[in-house]
């Protein structure tokens, strides 16, 4: 990965961002030396300006940040680090250093789903249940979510919270793997419903 540090008088910006719920968690700085020790142990390290050495976030709280991986802007002068947190990113105990917490989004989720079932209706070999209801054609897909519908309905008018939201599952991810046998994400609906908004 090439990085340019000269412009920077040695550092470059690096923006830490949840691998899960994509929230941006901070803003750090690195040198070679950071990014280097960084690569080496899989904590995000950075060079800290006001103590002028090198730091890992959580050397005192525990509270380190796991790299799942590193991206490098366009111009090679700005990291986007990915990483799994372990506990609060903010030495003041917040979720990110903008005094948000650090909430899952539920739309992020759904973008994996819709990569998980992606990836296993054009797997080459194995078999799965995603790839053997593409292989069983739109009909087939159209008919589960009719029936997963119909289910949801049933439990909605039932009192086990449970059973409803088990088969509300159901429902949402047959009809994501419905989407895709037609050739959409959730994203095509997702703007038809902000076009009727306006």
């Amino acid at each position: 990965m090439k990085i340019d540090f000269s412009k920077g008088d040695g550092l470059v910006p690096a923006i830490i961002q949840d691998a899960e719920t994509k929230n941006v968690l901070m803003l750090g700085y690195m040198n070679q030396e950071a990014f280097d020790k960084t690569k080496e142990t899989g904590k995000a390290t950075f060079f800290s300006r006001s103590k002028n050495r090198l730091w890992t976030k959580g050397e005192e709280s525990g509270n380190f940040l796991h790299v799942v991986s590193i991206l490098n802007d366009c111009d090679h002068d700005t990291l986007k680090i990915l990483v799994n947190p372990v506990g609060p990113a903010c030495h003041k105990g917040d979720g990110t250093c903008w005094a948000e917490e650090n909430e899952p989004d539920s739309l992020g989720f759904i973008k994996s789903l819709e990569e998980t079932i992606s990836s296993r209706k054009n797997a080459d070999e194995g078999t799965s249940y995603v790839k053997s209801l593409f292989e069983s054609g739109i009909n087939k897909v159209a008919q589960k979510v009719g029936e997963e519908a119909v289910e949801v309905v049933i439990e909605a008018k039932d009192d086990n919270e449970e059973l409803f939201l088990n088969e509300s599952a159901d429902l949402l991810f047959h009809y994501l793997v419905l989407l895709q046998a037609k050739g959409y994400k959730l994203t095509d609906v997702v703007n038809v419903l902000k076009k009727r908004a306006k």
